[in-house]
């Protein structure tokens, strides 16, 4: 029990002490080399003038770097190779012990994080360099789309057809047989989750909100007893927190795309991993343990939705919800610490209820 502990914590506090020693570095390069757009933005995401937006947020647009999300899954690899390697080298000492780097419970997440991310690090390069689809640069939302989905398709069918899922837990030990329809139902699952990236839009929000959900599933893979999954959520987690110390306001720079990817992609993966792989209700929950992201995602569909039926009446300000509140007069700040509460009460629920 004692040394199941210990591989779920040290890994992450080696992750969070990677993340924070590779941040100068990073830093020196984003700044030296000037990795931030280079044009602010000019639609909404309904082909609108973004006046609302650029109102709030036009300084920090073109002057904050991107690609923080590197500090995330950069210290997590580190660390998660570093220790394989050890206890490759070293057989039967405690880094044997330590190593959580396994088919059965990490390669798929480990996979995700590190496919997600070196793709939205394309799209992020694409952008500060003026390149690609998008006005501005960047790969247009299509090609992201296509990528997030082939990766799902492609994990949907590692979990039907090599781990042989067909069901979905439910609460008090039920579950629900969906066959084949496993595979689109992730990749549904996770094309959502990829378009609550739109969360990394205030100094702070995104980082905290994603640390919350990871530690949450961390303690539902622990309590499974998936400590190799529970390891690799935490240590994910470490390094959300490296990012975060340099991203509370006034932000170093953004997570971005190779930050937001990469998360969004990988927490798909470990919700269905902690369902029926798990014995438990990983699935059914994820909408609890990462609520603020379900409802940052829906108040952009409420928004287009509305203005598309309703002759351009808005339901917010300003989409998504974070910067609604701006609009409305909330500090920047306020935001962000209310959100994080709300995100630590709802990773405690989601917990709970996974638990029954």
């Amino acid at each position: 029990m004692i040394i199941d502990v210990v591989k779920v914590i040290l890994p992450a506090a080696l992750a969070f002490s990677i993340g924070m020693a590779i941040t100068p570095a990073l830093t020196h390069y984003l700044y030296t080399y000037k990795a931030w757009k280079k044009q602010v933005r000019s639609r909404a995401i309904d082909g609108r003038e973004a006046i609302i937006f650029n109102e709030l947020h036009k300084e920090k647009e073109i002057g904050t770097p991107r690609m923080g999300g590197v500090v995330i899954w950069l210290s997590a690899a580190f660390t998660i190779v570093g220790i394989w390697l050890l206890a490759e080298l070293f057989p039967g000492s405690i880094f044997t012990k330590l190593d959580f780097l396994s088919r059965n419970q990490t390669w798929i997440p480990f996979f995700t994080l590190i496919a997600g991310a070196l793709v939205g690090l394309i799209d992020d390069l694409f952008e500060v360099m003026g390149r690609g689809g998008y006005i501005g640069g960047g790969l247009s939302l299509t090609k992201r789309l296509l990528v997030v989905a082939g990766i799902a398709l492609f994990v949907g069918w590692w979990f039907y057809s090599k781990l042989e899922i067909t069901t979905i837990g439910m609460f008090f030990g039920a579950s629900v047989s969906v066959g084949i329809f496993i595979i689109p139902i992730f990749v549904l699952v996770t094309l959502a989750l990829y378009a609550s990236g739109v969360i990394d839009g205030i100094d702070g929000l995104a980082g905290g909100v994603f640390s919350t959900i990871f530690l949450a599933y961390a303690g539902i893979a622990f309590y499974q007893g998936q400590i190799d999954l529970a390891a690799f959520c935490a240590t994910v987690a470490g390094g959300i927190l490296a990012f975060l110390w340099f991203n509370i306001p006034p932000a170093r720079f953004y997570m971005s795309e190779t930050g937001t990817m990469g998360l969004t992609i990988t927490l798909a993966v470990v919700a269905f991993m902690t369902d029926s792989l798990g014995e438990g209700h990983g699935l059914i929950v994820l909408p609890i343990v990462a609520f603020l992201l379900l409802i940052t995602v829906a108040s952009v569909l409420l928004q287009v939705i509305s203005k598309r039926l309703r002759k351009g009446k808005k339901i917010f300000r300003i989409a998504p919800l974070h910067h609604h509140f701006e609009a409305i007069g909330w500090p920047p700040y306020k935001v962000t610490m209310r959100f994080w509460v709300l995100g630590i009460i709802f990773g405690l629920v989601g917990m709970i209820l996974a638990f029954l």
